[in-house]
């Protein structure tokens, strides 16, 4: 049961991320992350996935970072 002053409709819509690009898992320098390619040669990191602590401390693998990546589908 939902009690809520918000509008139904509202709260039942899909979720915002639902309604973004598509997005690729990919592994980069033996880090599995999810990646969200913005061209043919770029990228933005949405999320990694590590068992290594220090992977999420590395500002290079931020989410939101974009990178220089070459996709599999552009060749």
């Amino acid at each position: 049961m939902i009690h809520t002053i918000v509008p139904l409709e509202q709260v039942m819509q899909e979720p915002v991320d639902s309604q973004r690009a598509p997005t690729r898992e990919v592994v980069i320098n033996g880090i599995t992350m999810e990646i969200e390619p913005i061209d043919e040669q770029q990228a933005r990191i949405v999320r990694i996935f590590s068992p290594r602590p220090n992977d999420y401390l590395n500002p290079a693998y931020m989410p939101g970072t974009v990178f220089n990546w070459i996709s599999d589908l552009s060749r």
